[in-house]
């Protein structure tokens, strides 16, 4: 089974989006570069945030998101973003009623079920949990192992929390990674068990 990682570009005050679900300059640092991060050619970053990104990107089999996540960006339409293999979507709504079945989104009903089924998807490959409610959800029940951010020099003062709702602590092991790009300080941390 892959490890679950928990991630997201995030504001130095720790948000993820601002009041009206803008990310604002978050992915600003995904074009501030001149190392081409995929085969579009549109993501363009500094040589060290290619050397942390790429091989994170390769390991993910699956992403966990909410249906809110999955309602504004119209489920990517039906394509996984970034060569992911597949998406759970956390929603206790059914799928949309023009939803192509063949696309390889799986809803299902609550983060434990959301986990088993990335799982079971994901192999040995990694499960990537989208911060924020979903993702403190995730947190909260115990079944994050890391927590990745890429912290943006913006402060947002008000917005959607990196860790949602979360309201107990939970500790985590110092930074096993720090690394600056442009416009970006790529952290990595251990969940203490």
């Amino acid at each position: 089974m892959g490890k679950v990682v928990m991630y997201s570009s995030v504001s130095v005050d720790g948000f993820v989006a601002d009041e009206n679900d803008q990310p604002g300059p978050l992915f600003d640092w995904l074009s501030s570069g001149d190392v081409p991060l995929d085969e579009s050619g549109e993501l363009k970053v500094s040589q060290m945030s290619y050397d942390y990104t790429r091989p994170y990107w390769d390991q993910i089999g699956v992403t966990i998101v909410g249906r809110h996540v999955f309602d504004m960006t119209d489920g990517w339409d039906g394509k996984p973003p970034g060569g992911i293999d597949h998406v759970v979507v956390v929603t206790h709504r059914p799928e949309p009623e023009d939803w192509d079945p063949e696309a390889p989104f799986h809803f299902v009903d609550g983060v434990k079920a959301a986990m088993a089924k990335a799982q079971e998807l994901a192999g040995d490959r990694m499960v990537e949990v989208a911060a924020g409610d979903v993702g403190g959800q995730v947190l909260a029940a115990g079944l994050i192992d890391e927590v990745r951010m890429d912290v943006v020099p913006v402060v947002f003062g008000s917005g959607k929390r990196y860790f949602g709702s979360v309201h107990a602590q939970h500790l985590l092991e110092d930074p096993d990674v720090v690394i600056q790009g442009n416009r970006v300080l790529h952290l990595r941390y251990r969940v203490r068990r």
